[in-house]
């Protein structure tokens, strides 16, 4: 077995409980090809790959097996690496997908989640040189009054 068939697999299998394991659902197809970076969005876009996806796979059929991901990969190859001959696209492009795994939800979550709880518990932003709290007073948008009432419009009211 290649390490293109063993990437396959493992994106065919990913996240999919009624997979039998030969088989690349939709979602699977697009998910691999935006993280091995088939899909660049700019020459390979997610419409790009649906349209590959949707051209492959037998009628009526809502997934493709390896031998209509290779064709597939055909297609997707000449749009992202259109200034190379065929067969040299082709390998460009298997090249990216060798050896990839996907990627779990999990740690994709934990990572973004980590760099919002890294920016808003940034020292840096709360705190000046000294370490003393800059507090409200030195954030000015917030120190001036906002108020839509019209008493507090009219002067003397």
């Amino acid at each position: 077995m290649s390490a293109l068939e063993k990437t396959f697999l493992k994106f065919a299998n990913h996240d999919n409980s009624s997979a039998l394991g030969n088989d690349m659902t939709a979602k699977n197809f697009i998910k691999m090809c935006q993280e091995c970076g088939v899909m660049d969005g700019k020459a390979v876009n997610s419409d790009d790959v649906d349209i590959a996806f949707n051209k492959v796979k037998a009628k009526g059929a809502r997934t493709i097996t390896y031998i209509e991901f290779l064709q597939a990969m055909k297609v997707l190859c000449g749009k992202r690496f259109s200034r190379k001959l065929p067969e040299d696209a082709l390998q460009a492009t298997f090249k990216l997908l060798e050896g990839k795994e996907p990627a779990s939800e999990e740690s994709a979550k934990s990572v973004k989640q980590g760099r919002r709880v890294e920016r808003l518990t940034d020292p840096g932003q709360r705190f000046d040189k000294s370490g003393k709290d800059q507090g409200i007073a030195e954030h000015s948008d917030l120190t001036q009054s906002t108020s839509n009432t019209a008493k507090d419009k009219e002067p003397g009211a």
